[in-house]
């Protein structure tokens, strides 16, 4: 009986102790490949993400928006004034919520 405990507490043990195992090798395989260099395409992706934040940046917003998106943008924002009755379209609202008289019950 007691053999049968302790090879059934090894079996445990052995099971938790290969779990451990894959999992450590799992993440120490990200980590090793993180440290490799990236390849061509993902170099690429990445030089032109960080190319349109600089131009970003420096433009103040949208990259390469001309005259006609401006005033598409204005247009947009009188319609939406003129639809929701003005105010600053650009932040958001500020909410005030009350709270609510209760009467105690009548007496």
């Amino acid at each position: 009986m007691a053999l049968h405990r302790l090879f059934q507490l090894s079996s445990v043990l052995r099971s938790a102790v290969s779990l451990t195992l894959r999992r450590n090798i799992g993440i120490s395989a990200v980590l090793l490949q993180r440290a490799k260099e990236l390849d061509p395409v993902q170099k690429l992706f990445l030089d032109k993400i960080r190319d349109y934040n600089s131009k970003s940046k420096t433009a103040g917003g949208i990259v390469d928006a001309g005259p006609a998106y401006q005033k598409n943008v204005s247009e947009e924002v009188t319609k939406l004034q003129r639809l929701y009755g003005g105010g600053d379209m650009t932040k958001f609202p500020d909410f005030k919520f009350t709270e609510p008289k209760l009467d105690e019950g009548a007496k």
